[in-house]
């Protein structure tokens, strides 16, 4: 089971990533994109994700994913029961949903693991 302090450092640990409170609710952002966002009682996690797979992923495996609340349906979103994730899920979907938000050449500096990530992060 993780945590949002989980969530917390790996979503912070990306470039350009930073962390913002609306409303009660920990969202973390790229720019005013968000990519990730707590629910105020920190047991789920919403976190950008293709509109057109997530049904798809809900039908999986309805234990951990959730569809998006209404009002979100029209985002690229979906949302994770924390308790239901490990670690390595939770790096990928946040990871996944980052990438989703920055330029194709972070991104892709950041997954290289290159030393110009840094300076990508600088851009």
């Amino acid at each position: 089971m993780v945590t949002a302090d989980d969530v917390r450092e790996i979503a912070l640990s990306l470039p350009r990533a930073y962390e913002a409170l609306v409303r009660d609710q920990v969202k973390f952002r790229v720019g005013r994109i968000v990519f990730v966002a707590l629910s105020r009682d920190e047991t789920l996690m919403g976190f950008g994700f293709p509109k057109d797979e997530r049904a798809a992923l809900v039908a999986n495996d309805p234990g951990t994913f959730v569809m998006p609340v209404k009002s979100d349906e029209r985002y690229n979103w979906v949302r994770a029961r924390l308790a239901a994730l490990d670690v390595r899920q939770l790096r990928e979907l946040i990871t996944d949903a980052w990438a989703m938000c920055v330029p194709k050449g972070v991104a892709r500096a950041y997954f290289d693991g290159s030393s110009n990530a840094d300076d990508a992060k600088s851009r």
